[in-house]
């Protein structure tokens, strides 16, 4: 059987943990690192980057870099957040034919879970090259107050990724699983997730294995991006006060900006000052300008302070919702990589009464809940007892506009629930169910999820038939509607697919598709290895060759300059794939050759040819260090080779 890997998708940067007999196991990055920016880039060429090697490029191809699409996640494009977000992105948004908002790049247009997908990939190979074996179910984190569209969007994204979801379960329920894991004691927890593009807040009961969410309230458009712009906009206003250039209509220093803002912030999490350096930023006619200033720490939380702010209100409805007061709770835990920020931390002490506990690391804390998720549904894990809540009211539309509420929010979940409607007019034959997510009173204040008929009812005056709406929300907290007329039991049920969603054929046509281009990154890594191990030896045989060529012979000389020409000026793409392995093959060769040579000289066998000395430009002299490992490497392959040449007895 497989893992089951815990995934914590996040705005800036994604996590990856797995239960690995009775401990959790982070999975490391290419690089080796804990955790992965969540971006995509797309190179001229059409090469697509991922990860920190798409960070690293960001500068210089900030318009098809796309960075934090969580943010776009089941959302329309004619929103206020997809507004505000286009108002400062370098990358394009646009909108699909139904509403919803596409990425464009490179003279095509991407879903938000297309994007997602690529970077769930990412991380599904990073997790098969750790564990050696391939992966095919995961748990996903997502924020607790994602509505139904954009846990939907999620589970799309990995479906698309070539990944069954076994669960999306929300990121403070992860990271308090996370915590209390093995705790005997009977805790009430706050979770305090402040991540790079979302903040919830969620209030737990643990007792012996069992985790019951009281409450769970949040803003899913609040996170560190807008520390970051508020950063930004520092810097924009006071360069733009001494030189009257306006920074952010320039792409390549907007991401500029981005970057050095980024700095900034996380610098002042453990120091009182930053300095903000941008040199060559922009230019007029006298000449090139800098941006070069001090940022204290003061200054950044005079910046923030509305942010930090915005975070008090969801936190007092929580513990409204739970029946608590700060008195009743025992431990607060910090979750998302804001949370470093000293301002944010003295904030939640005033509104708690007690410091944050140290226990967790807040980058890895959800990913290592999601793992362990993922032991349970195993059976891995047989004592613990998840339950969840419904974050947002679900109802339905009645006359007059007039929103009724089913379902209320911080509802354990899963659950199902019904409700009786009746006709507005006589003899009335349809009725229309319109599915409505939220917390206004009016229908058109709250999110619309869906809307279908119940068509066949029997002619009656209004206000005689019985309609049954019922309502399935599932462990996930994905919702399914049914509606029933009771006299004739003619029955109309919907999984919800949000009207800004994506279709069954554009999800089937999206995994051909993330199936091509992953079979495209395989090909480029493959190329780029083989560039890397032609580079080697190219480096090896040119420096060994200057030193022995003169003990080979002139038709095995000229093989090797041959060669080497050939290998230097070769690109490495996909329609020399060929040609790069038989070069590899001819180095690997001349390799072998030099070092036989050099056994042979050294055994007294020596043999006297015309000294080659620099025939190979660009050699370079290495140092005699350089030069002693090249020699045991050629050694090396001198001795595989004679080796492989040994008849088989």
């Amino acid at each position: 059987m497989s893992k089951i890997i815990g995934i914590d998708l996040g705005t800036t940067n994604s996590c990856v943990a797995v239960l690995e007999g009775s401990s959790i196991q982070i999975v490391p990055n290419h690089i080796g690192g804990r955790t992965t920016p969540s971006i995509v880039a797309f190179t001229e060429k059409g090469e697509r980057l991922l990860g920190q090697i798409a960070k690293r490029q960001a500068v210089t191809n900030a318009s098809q870099t796309v960075y934090a699409v969580k943010r776009l996640m089941g959302r329309r494009y004619d929103s206020e957040e997809v507004q505000k977000l286009k108002s400062y992105l370098p990358y394009t948004l646009a909108a699909s034919a139904n509403g919803d908002v596409r990425i464009s790049v490179n003279d095509r247009q991407f879903s938000p879970p297309e994007v997602s997908a690529m970077v769930l990939q990412y991380l599904k190979s990073m997790a098969e090259e750790f564990l050696g074996e391939p992966v095919r179910e995961a748990i996903i984190t997502v924020p607790a107050y994602f509505d139904d569209s954009q846990r939907q969007a999620t589970k799309d994204a990995g479906r698309i990724a070539g990944l069954e979801v076994r669960r999306i379960i929300n990121e403070p329920t992860a990271a308090a699983l996370a915590y209390g894991v093995g705790k005997s004691e009977h805790e009430r927890v706050v979770v305090f997730d402040l991540g790079g593009g979302t903040f919830d807040v969620s209030i737990l009961e643990i007792n012996d294995g069992v985790f019951e969410v009281l409450s769970t309230c949040g803003d899913s458009f609040l996170g560190g991006e807008d520390f970051d712009q508020r950063v930004m906009d520092w810097i924009v206003t006071e360069f733009q006060a001494e030189t009257g250039i306006f920074l952010e209509q320039d792409a390549l220093a907007r991401q500029r900006l981005k970057e050095t803002a980024e700095k900034a912030k996380c610098e002042l999490s453990f120091a009182v000052e930053s300095h903000v350096n941008l040199p060559f930023i922009a230019s007029d006619a006298k000449g090139p300008k800098h941006f070069d200033k001090i940022l204290t720490r003061a200054k950044f939380e005079e910046l923030v302070q509305g942010l930090v702010e915005r975070t008090t209100a969801y936190c007092e409805r929580a513990l409204k919702d739970a029946k608590l007061s700060p008195d009743n709770i025992d431990k607060v835990i910090l979750v998302g990589g804001q949370t470093r920020t000293p301002a944010v931390q003295r904030h939640v002490e005033k509104i708690f009464g007690k410091k944050a506990s140290a226990e967790v690391n807040p980058d890895e804390v959800v990913a290592v809940g999601a793992a362990l998720q993922g032991g349970v549904l195993q059976g891995e894990l047989k004592e613990i007892v998840l339950l969840d809540v419904l974050p947002l009211s679900l109802g339905v539309e009645t006359q007059g506009g007039l929103y009724v509420r089913l379902i209320e929010h911080n509802s354990t979940i899963p659950l199902r629930k019904t409700a009786i409607f009746t006709t507005v007019s006589d003899n009335q034959s349809v009725v229309e169910v319109h599915v409505l997510q939220g917390e206004r009173e009016l229908s058109k204040f709250n999110r619309s999820l869906a809307k279908f008929e119940l068509g066949g009812i029997a002619p009656a005056p209004r206000g005689a038939p019985q309609i049954e709406v019922t309502f399935d929300i599932d462990a996930n907290g994905i919702v399914s509607v049914s509606a029933r007329d009771k006299l004739s039991g003619k029955e109309q049920a919907i999984k919800i697919t949000p009207s800004t969603g994506l279709t069954k054929e554009e999800i089937d046509k999206m995994i051909l598709e993330a199936r091509q281009l992953t079979e495209s990154d395989r090909k480029v890594k493959e190329q780029t290895q083989m560039r890397n191990q032609i580079n080697w030896l190219l480096s090896s045989v040119t420096r060994s060759y200057s030193e022995l060529g003169w003990l080979l012979d002139r038709v095995e000389q000229e093989m090797i300059k041959d060669t080497v020409q050939k290998a230097r000026t070769l690109p490495a793409d996909e329609e020399n794939a060929g040609l790069m392995r038989e070069l590899l093959a001819q180095l690997e060769n001349g390799a072998a050759k030099l070092a036989t040579a050099m056994l042979n000289a050294s055994s007294g066998n020596r043999v006297h040819h015309p000294k080659a000395g620099d025939d190979l430009q660009g050699a370079g002299a290495g140092s005699a260090a350089e030069e002693e490992v090249d020699m045991q490497r050629l050694m090396r392959a001198a001795l595989d080779s004679q080796r492989d040449k040994k008849p088989e007895h």
